[in-house]
């Protein structure tokens, strides 16, 4: 090799070198770019947590000095995470290999929580303003203020459309492609999303119709249907009373009370019946009005309920509400003790007990009984009415009593009912986009009113995440344990079928798969239990019958798919268990 040649060859390698080093100074320099900006995005982060559970306690103490004072820091603290992840440089390592989905995940959450703090939380303040100590928009004779609620409404609305898109954009992150110690804070910034989209979304429905379901564009009237839990049926207990409520310009009056005793059985259905429904309910769901809620479908009941009422007493009605002694006793707890026209007192703790225990003793006569259940119902509504208890603990006694499927409502106005079909309120076990559920649910066939001393407990016991078709296996307990003289108390509490011994429970037990589940039957240690079987639009159905005497103990269990991750399971809330459970499969990383 020449002397030329060989100068030739040091000046590429020494322009190779220069230019291997000057990419390794780039490199390094947006690494250490990258690493400064990570530390600042961390910092950011860990700040607005901190003040996120500040929020979180001026909300649910209804602090509005605390949470004015503390949505500043989150928005400052959530503006620099935003804005550490999503400079230039950060955005093109989001298309490197590995590295990549970690920074891309962490510039979803950071904007996401941006916008959610920026556009949507302060709407949370207007939430607190609008309850307050209810003195604002609640007048001591009871009637609400609607303007505050019809004024909030855009608001809300704009504010639940960010923090859904938000949800969904963190939502969409595949923690698949996470190293691990990032995983956990992307679900937990996931799931805190989904919370926040709920229930800004049940605060714009909220302001959107209560306006005119509580008669700010004319008056309206309600069919309220008290449930009575010591006699289940599949909503939570047969159909004790109906009552009329009017509603005015957010005035509430009871117009019309009725026992159910003087709707006598019909020859015929009210409506006519679908083959399923005569398969799994029979036509007692049409002919006796107790029974109008044994289907699992709310707005199905209340069509049933409406024209019943409609047949029997007249007029038309423009929506029904059903609630059950633990959501009356929820709200009586806030509104404090009462005292029924015949002087017997009633409070929160003693509510349950008076009503479904001790007023079938005292009162052997069932239309006796009747009469004072309607003192109980309207003295009740009287205090709530008149503006009793604080509206806050109203709203949260309320909120949870229809989380637990203990109040469902429908509406007949299309526009609002379409909204009520999808959430939980609503009751739409069928008809509402609830495939992937599953559901057991209880009715008796005692003819009595020993449901009062069972305890049923539904858990899910084995959640088998993977494999081609996973699944779990839910666990259903009943116990029954009335006192050593039930066979003594009067017919009305024991039974009038004659199915079972005096002093014996039967009840029935109907399972509904997922819609596209294969049938699935109830199995005990013994093995699967006899019963009827049905399809109910692409659901499997089975029926099967249970007996416990006195004591008595039994165990179900019956498998159901899983499907995305969760399964979910609607129920008959009783008098101590709620009306669904609920299981969610951890992440592979997790």
């Amino acid at each position: 090799m020449g002397p030329d040649k060989a100068r030739r060859r040091r000046r590429v390698v020494g322009r190779v070198v220069v230019v291997l080093v000057v990419l390794l100074a780039v490199a390094l320099l947006v690494a250490g770019w990258l690493a400064f900006r990570a530390v600042q995005t961390v910092n950011a982060l860990t700040d607005a947590k901190a003040a996120v559970a500040d929020v979180r306690r001026a909300l649910d103490d209804g602090d509005t000095q605390t949470l004015a004072a503390a949505l500043p820091q989150i928005q400052d603290a959530t503006g620099r995470a935003h804005a550490s992840s999503s400079d230039p440089v950060w955005r093109l390592a989001e298309h490197l290999p590995r590295v990549g989905p970690q920074l891309a995940a962490v510039s979803t959450v950071a904007a996401a929580l941006d916008d959610v703090s920026t556009d949507a939380l302060p709407a949370a303040t207007t939430v607190t303003d609008l309850l307050g100590d209810g003195t604002s928009i609640r007048g001591a004779d009871g009637r609400i203020d609607l303007e505050p609620f019809v004024a909030a409404a855009p608001e809300l609305v704009d504010a639940a459309a960010v923090a859904r898109a938000a949800s969904a954009d963190v939502a969409g992150i595949d923690t698949a492609d996470l190293v691990g110690p990032l995983v956990s804070p992307v679900e937990e910034a996931r799931d805190g999303l989904a919370q926040v989209a709920g229930a800004l979304d049940a605060g714009a429905q909220a302001a959107t119709m209560l306006p005119p379901m509580l008669g700010a564009d004319g008056p309206r009237t309600y069919l309220v249907a008290a449930l009575n839990s010591a006699e289940l049926r599949t909503a939570g207990g047969i159909v004790g009373s109906l009552a009329v409520v009017r509603a005015d310009d957010g005035a509430l009056s009871l117009v019309d009370q009725r026992s159910t005793d003087e709707l006598k059985g019909l020859a015929e259905p009210v409506l006519p019946l679908s083959e399923a429904e005569l398969a799994v309910e029979g036509t007692g769901l049409g002919r006796y009005v107790q029974n109008a809620v044994m289907t699992p479908d709310f707005p199905r009941s209340a069509e049933l309920l409406a024209a019943r009422w409609q047949r029997d007493v007249g007029g038309t009605v423009d929506g029904v509400v059903a609630t059950d002694p633990v959501a009356v006793a929820a709200l009586l707890r806030e509104v404090g003790p009462v005292t029924e026209p015949g002087g017997t007192p009633l409070d929160a703790d003693t509510l349950l007990a008076t009503l479904l225990h001790d007023a079938y003793l005292r009162y052997p006569d069932l239309h006796a009984a009747d009469a004072f259940f309607a003192d109980v119902a309207s003295t009740i509504f009287g205090a709530l009415g008149s503006g009793g208890g604080d509206v806050r603990g109203l709203v949260e006694a309320a909120a949870d009593a229809g989380a637990e499927g203990r109040i469902r409502v429908w509406s007949a106005h299309p526009a609002e009912q379409e909204h009520l079909v999808a959430t939980t309120l609503g009751g739409a076990f069928l008809s509402g986009p609830f495939d992937d559920a599953a559901g057991v649910f209880l009715n008796d066939s005692t003819a009595g009113k020993l449901d009062y001393y069972l305890r049923p407990s539904l858990t899910v016991e084995d959640l088998r995440c993977t494999g081609a078709d996973p699944s779990a296996t839910v666990r259903l307990d009943l116990a029954y344990d009335p006192p050593a003289d039930v066979a003594t108390f009067p017919e009305n509490v024991t039974g009038t079928s004659g199915v079972v011994p005096v002093g014996s429970l039967a009840t029935s037990i109907t399972l509904y798969g997922p819609v596209g589940a294969a049938p699935q039957g109830l199995t005990t240690d013994q093995g699967v239990v006899g019963g009827k079987s049905a399809t109910v639009g692409d659901r499997p159905v089975t029926v099967v019958g249970s007996r416990l005497d006195p004591g008595g103990r039994a165990t179900y269990r019956f498998d159901v798919p899983v499907r995305d991750g969760r399964v979910d399971v609607w129920t008959t809330p009783t008098l101590t268990s709620p009306g669904s459970v609920s299981a969610t499969c951890p992440t592979a990383a997790g």
